[in-house]
């Protein structure tokens, strides 16, 4: 929108955007730009498993059973919990050592080393996927007043998309006294402003091709989920990418390559996406209650209605934030 400032700046192993308007003698838009982009790149640092010395790869080295944890860290850990507990079980955050042995063990930027194309021609048959029945998500516990996150030793967390989300809702809950502004976290998206004007957010064709389809959000927030942004070719020469049905603890290949969800904040639209691509075609539209876009294997699309009033947002997902 004309009249923001806007920042573009590498964070989550992708490119992020924050953009903030209007300006008055206690909020300013560039201060406020500036500080969100601070606290981005302080969630990286504190929940990233690619950076040796962040919490969450002390958490995931830790030999105890509970682990100091900060505001940031008890926060993932709550949201891996809802999450596995939102998707029964399909968005797991605990799959990291099958995500490694799938060759996903360093950082890489979202784009593919593999096209889809290839990926697809080479993927074996499509099948809906499943929770591992182990549920070791369920066994992490968050104790806010001794301030630690407890699991199993050697129970692992992936941040993954989670602390995109989580990132997205926390930076907008800073900037509601704006008229408008708009967090992107690399395919989470949160957008609102006290002056609810609209903003149009493009679907993307996972194939390359122009946008799919345009959405429209006041506030809220988008999220999209895809097998395509991070492929590769492992080195028995299948193809891997980093959703895995952990069930198998193998990547995931249901018939659907790419699912943009909306939902009232960004936690709960990247869970309701990666759920509807885990689910398969037959039950896909039916976990997108507040509407979306599906791409399917062979490049068909289908929009999915979701409310028509603001109102309907309100729904039984809570949102706790670190400060």
């Amino acid at each position: 929108m004309s009249g923001e400032t806007a920042l573009r700046f590498g964070c989550f192993g992708a490119v992020v955007t924050v953009h903030v308007g209007g300006s008055s003698p206690t909020h300013s838009a560039k201060g406020a730009a500036e500080r969100s982009r601070q606290r981005l790149l302080e969630v990286h640092r504190s929940l990233s498993r690619f950076i040796a010395d962040s919490e969450l790869s002390r958490l995931n080295r830790s030999p105890l059973t509970a682990v100091a944890a900060g505001p940031l860290l008890c926060s993932l850990a709550r949201a891996a919990v809802a999450a596995g507990r939102r998707s029964g079980g399909l968005v797991d955050a605990t799959q990291l050592g099958p995500l490694e042995r799938a060759g996903y063990e360093d950082s890489m930027e979202e784009t593919a080393t593999l096209s889809l194309e290839l990926a697809l021609a080479a993927a074996p048959p499509r099948h809906p996927a499943s929770p591992d029945p182990q549920a070791r998500w369920r066994t992490i516990e968050v104790d806010e007043r001794m301030g630690t996150v407890s699991r199993p030793p050697g129970v692992r967390l992936d941040s993954g998309g989670i602390a995109k989300g989580l990132a997205a809702d926390l930076v907008a809950a800073s900037l509601r006294g704006h008229p408008t502004f708009a967090v992107d976290c690399a395919g989470d998206v949160r957008i609102g402003g006290a002056a609810a004007l609209p903003r149009k957010i493009l679907v993307d064709d996972p194939f390359g091709g122009e946008p799919l389809h345009e959405l429209e959000i006041t506030d809220g927030a988008v999220a999209t989920s895809g097998i395509g942004r991070r492929a590769w070719l492992r080195s028995d020469g299948s193809p891997a990418h980093h959703l895995l049905d952990p069930g198998s603890g193998q990547p995931a290949f249901t018939g659907i390559v790419q699912v943009t969800a909306l939902a009232p904040i960004a936690q709960l639209a990247e869970v309701l996406a990666k759920t509807a691509l885990l689910r398969g075609p037959e039950k896909a539209a039916r976990e997108l209650p507040y509407g979306g876009v599906l791409v399917f294997d062979d490049r068909s699309v289908e929009v999915v209605r979701g409310p028509s009033t603001s109102a309907a947002l309100t729904i039984p997902w809570v949102a706790r934030l670190a400060a």
